[in-house]
């Protein structure tokens, strides 16, 4: 089963924890597994939509209590590793799909451009690195931006079509 990760703010806002239960509930629709950070916010909000509608979810805790988890996570798996644990839940994933703004996010959509993991964005980050910078020929440059959840949904199942070898 493939991975998305969805990744967002731990205090979110009613409208960006709306757009993450409508997007966990549809990916878990698509047969996708949605990976959080397994805390509050976004992360819960995409958990309860994924779970309501009979899919599988995994938080990659920051902490060492397996206890702090949201109630809808599947499998818990506490790493002990702070914010580095933004690190995994983006190689976990086959695709990011951002909803809302915070600084764990933005690093999250960082680390997922960086390693060539496609990122979707729901009225979140979307950043691009500057014109003709070597550094980056290697990596993305841009992130996709979603009009709403339907429109997310459809980017995550275009680019994991198009990664299907």
């Amino acid at each position: 089963m493939r991975q998305v990760a969805v990744i967002g703010p731990g205090e979110a806002t009613p409208e960006q924890e709306t757009d993450a239960e409508r997007l966990g509930a549809g990916l878990a629709r698509l047969g996708l597994t949605v990976v959080t950070g397994g805390l509050g916010g976004v992360m819960a909000a995409a958990s309860r939509g994924a779970r309501a509608a009979g899919g599988r979810t995994l938080g990659l805790l920051p902490g060492n209590d397996p206890a702090t988890a949201n109630p809808w996570i599947d499998v818990v798996v506490p790493t002990g590793l702070g914010e580095a644990r933004n690190a995994l839940v983006v190689r976990s994933a086959a695709a990011v799909v951002a909803v809302g703004h915070g600084w764990g996010t933005l690093s999250e959509v960082a680390l997922a451009l960086r390693t060539g993991v496609p990122v979707v964005s729901l009225r979140s980050w979307a950043p691009t690195p500057p014109a003709g910078d070597p550094r980056h020929r290697d990596q993305p440059t841009s992130v996709q931006v979603a009009t709403g959840v339907t429109d997310a949904l459809a980017r995550v199942q275009a680019v994991l079509e198009a990664a299907a070898p």
